[in-house]
């Protein structure tokens, strides 16, 4: 068993935590450095290696040979000015910054919550790490969500936000000739910066209309600075003659026959709910695929600690939150993607309204006043309204199960095909992703779900039902003597001695 390290060497590392952030995206990071400057100590958790979540993915600090990846970026100064404060902050121990920390549950407790995580910053060494605090909040963001299709399985098909990963982590190209495909603007961002790297961009394929935006013209006119920035991308993707196909998606992929990545992408032209139209499909040459149908809030957390839910209107759940970004659950706050996918700006807001319940709630000295809250919550509510439209113009398709053959794989970790889950939908036990799991094990491999969970939903449950992750009392992988590490002699953060 570990020793536990030590945390420390500031006076006031003596002073007990007043807020655990779990997550270090924009909601994250705007919630500590608005915690911070209230007078709370704070300790800012994430599994990255460095601040600044899917948004402001940079290489590691103290990797020498990554690729500059400043010009992937937007809002770099709202990120600089961030780590400038909690840097600051962190100096005077005030900040417990934990960088390659997974946290795998949270517990409610008589004075607050506790906070179980696992320090992976020297692999292979894993060390436990517990977190004290009378207030959590929750800023996890959000992963991709897949819709099958014949050959998703293959080398080379990826997400989109997998595709954006590898370059601004380390400007890493993940293929030569590709071919996008999916729903929503975030596969332009990802277009565009592939092209920006060198790589051929073949087509991008959105499955909806651009006529869609306008039955809602309201969120638009109140977001002048989403236009600005979609003309961006139309431009950029006119210098680099990137035909955008609308209407089309990706409806399967071949491999090469030798080492089996994929060598030829399928799209069809859709109809009004996502069927293919006959005769429209086109063959595309293509080594490498980014697929996106928007994202997942990620609840693992929240779910166990008994936090409600609400729809968040684009087929998914989120954390049901008030004004001040309070959950269900006294003394727990949720922000950004956690609360339903609406943006960086969004996510910065609702860190910055949260951090202020919270030094509200604990009656915190200096608490910022009410002017700067009101005008973050006119801006939320103003983001909040756009990421409504936006679920509204760009919906999953309801015939995308047309796509599917029996033998297509749904459940790549335990190899589930579309066949197995049609014959326990059809036999009539089957109404949810959860029954399936337990009548297929669809769900039951590495990613618990992640992947395969929204899309057999969609294949079982009524279409207005939507999709809720299956709780998990351990949210990450972790091994055994991690777990008991955490018991026998966990790393208390919440002063200078461990425990």
């Amino acid at each position: 068993m570990t020793e536990p390290r030590e945390l420390g060497g500031h006076a006031a590392m003596h002073e007990p935590l007043g807020l655990v952030v779990v997550g270090a995206g924009p909601a994250g990071m705007a919630a500590a450095a608005t915690a911070l400057d209230g007078g709370l100590r704070v300790a800012l958790v994430d599994a990255g290696s460095a601040p600044g979540g899917q948004f402001w993915r940079h290489p590691p600090d103290d990797a020498r040979d990554a690729l500059p990846t400043e010009d992937l970026h937007h809002d770099l100064r709202t990120y600089r000015a961030l780590r400038t404060t909690l840097a600051a902050h962190e100096r005077t121990g005030r900040l417990i910054l934990l960088l390659d920390h997974h946290v795998w549950t949270a517990a409610r407790a008589a004075d607050g919550f506790t906070v179980h995580a696992v320090d992976r910053g020297r692999p292979p060494e894993e060390r436990a790490v517990v977190l004290r605090a009378p207030a959590l909040l929750v800023a996890t963001g959000a992963y991709d969500r897949q819709l099958p299709f014949p050959g998703w399985d293959l080398p080379g098909v990826l997400t989109a936000g997998g595709l954006q990963s590898l370059l601004k982590g380390g400007g890493a190209v993940a293929g030569r000739r590709v071919v996008l495909g999916g729903t929503g603007p975030f596969l332009l961002p990802v277009a565009t910066a592939l092209a920006a790297r060198g790589a051929e961009v073949v087509a991008v394929c959105e499955a909806a209309a651009p006529s869609a935006w306008l039955r809602h013209p309201a969120p638009l006119l109140r977001n002048p600075a989403k236009w600005a920035e979609a003309a961006g991308y139309a431009g950029t993707l006119a210098r680099y003659r990137i035909p955008l196909r609308t209407r089309t998606g990706i409806v399967g992929a071949e491999g090469d026959g030798r080492d089996g990545r994929v060598a030829v992408v399928r799209t069809a032209s859709l109809d009004a709910d996502g069927a293919p139209l006959p005769g429209t499909e086109r063959r595309i040459e293509a080594d490498t695929v980014g697929v996106g149908w928007g994202f997942v809030p990620q609840l693992d957390l929240l779910l166990p600690l008994g936090c409600g839910l609400a729809d968040a209107g684009d087929g998914t759940t989120a954390a049901a939150v008030d004004a001040g970004q309070r959950t269900t659950v006294p003394g727990l706050y949720a922000a950004g993607e956690t609360c339903g996918v609406g943006g960086a700006a969004l996510a910065l807001s609702e860190g910055r309204v949260a951090a202020v319940s919270v030094l509200t709630d604990l009656s915190a000295p200096g608490r910022p006043g009410v002017r700067p809250l009101a005008a973050e919550r006119r801006s939320v509510a103003r983001h909040r309204a756009f990421a409504r439209a936006m679920a509204q113009a760009h919906p999953l398709p309801s015939a995308w199960p047309a796509w599917l053959t029996d033998d297509t794989t749904v459940c790549r970790c335990e190899e589930v095909t579309a066949g197995a889950v049609h014959a326990v939908r059809d036999g009539g036990p089957a109404t949810d992703h959860r029954q399936v799991k337990q009548l297929t094990r669809a769900g039951m491999g590495w990613c618990q779900g992640r992947m395969c969970g929204p899309a057999v939903h969609c294949l079982v449950a009524a279409r207005t039902e939507p999709y809720t992750p299956a709780e998990r009392l351990i949210a990450t992988p972790v091994t055994l003597g991690a777990l008991a590490d955490s018991v026998d002699s966990p790393t208390d953060a919440t002063s200078s001695e461990p425990t």
